[in-house]
């Protein structure tokens, strides 16, 4: 597909490697260096080109109903900003910030971004050889934290009802981080099929497999130390702690339980007992049953009131689908003229 012509002439010697369609002609460019905003003739205005170079500080992202803003911060030299229609936000977010990854020589010549993806203030941007980590309120920023692949040596997942646990194992330690669990699915299965690419396996077990060997290789044989035997109690002989005479404590087993009586042998009750086992049983059951054979009172005073639950009519059926269609016919129609009015209102503020 060709370029505009005006977009050729801002690209100069550089190739796009990223497009994403904005909506109508609007288009967003991204070259290795920098973004480009391209917006075709408007209502009152020709064809424009906007140019964001990659080399910020910080990417902020705002987001409204309909629209998203993105911020690229440049430190001293200010901020830069660009709206675009909030269903594009993922796909126009993804290159933008590979190029500002690559610029700020996190990611190296050859790394591509495989994905990048967004939970409340938690950002993972998975390359080909790495995980970068950002938490904040900015997509990314000068805090964040890396995690190459080749430090890595396990990847487990640890499901919940709400949210997923990722768990990375770098140099010796864990490092956790959360993912929703309706995105659960595609943040394991992007870091699986990265860390299983880089290493050359099939799979995670494969993985796990030539790490225990790499780990067995880098491990020396340890010398055994001999402690001896210990030593021994103080101020205490062995034949004052093995004599009977010593011990404070009698067995409880030595007696009886109740007197003379012998243990485990139950008294039989008396002939005169009241307390007859087989009368309990007889009363709960009689009790249970006039309980459910009686007629309740509320069931009888609900049936003589005459009340009776009305059902729906088809004819009420009818008459809310078709309400429901002119609502949504007029929604529409709002939606349209809301963006022709903000197509208005960007351009006028843009001078066009």
């Amino acid at each position: 597909m060709s370029l505009p012509e005006l977009v050729q002439r801002e690209m100069g010697e550089e190739d796009p490697v990223a497009r994403v369609s904005l909506g109508g002609d609007d288009e967003l460019f991204v070259t290795p260096t920098r973004t480009l905003i391209y917006r075709g003739e408007g209502l009152l205005s020709d064809e424009t080109v906007d140019e964001y170079p990659h080399s910020a500080e910080r990417v902020a992202v705002s987001e409204s109903r309909r629209k998203a803003k993105l911020t690229l911060d440049y430190g001293l030299d200010g901020e830069q900003s660009f709206n675009i229609p909030r269903k594009k936000l993922d796909g126009v977010l993804h290159p933008v910030i590979a190029g500002v990854l690559a610029a700020s020589d996190i990611t190296e010549a050859g790394e591509t971004v495989e994905r990048t993806f967004r939970f409340s203030d938690l950002t993972l941007v998975v390359t080909s050889a790495r995980v970068v980590k950002h938490i904040g309120a900015a997509v990314w920023d000068e805090e964040y934290e890396e995690f190459p692949y080749d430090d890595v040596t396990d990847l487990t997942f640890e499901e919940g009802s709400v949210a997923t646990s990722i768990v990375l194992s770098v140099n010796g330690r864990q490092e956790r981080f959360k993912a929703p669990a309706e995105d659960a699915r595609a943040v394991r299965e992007t870091l699986t099929d990265a860390i299983t690419t880089f290493y050359g396996v099939d799979s995670l077990e494969a993985f796990r497999a030539l790490s225990a060997d790499a780990e067995g290789e880098d491990e020396e044989p340890r010398g055994e130390v001999d402690f001896g035997d210990g030593p021994d109690p103080l101020s205490a002989e062995p034949a004052e702690i093995d004599s009977p005479e010593n011990a404070t404590r009698e067995d409880p087993l030595d007696e009886p339980v109740g007197g003379d009586s012998p243990a485990g042998v139950a008294e039989e009750p008396a002939e005169d007992d009241p307390t007859d086992v087989g009368s309990g049983p007889t009363v709960g059951a009689t009790t249970a049953t006039t309980a459910a054979t009686e007629p309740r009172a509320e069931d009888d005073a609900f049936e003589e009131s005459g009340f009776q639950v009305a059902e729906p009519t088809d004819d009420a059926a009818e008459q809310l689908a078709a309400l429901r269609q002119q609502v949504e016919e007029q929604n529409d129609r709002l939606d349209r003229q809301s963006e022709l009015i903000e197509q208005l209102i960007e351009e006028l503020r843009r001078g066009r």
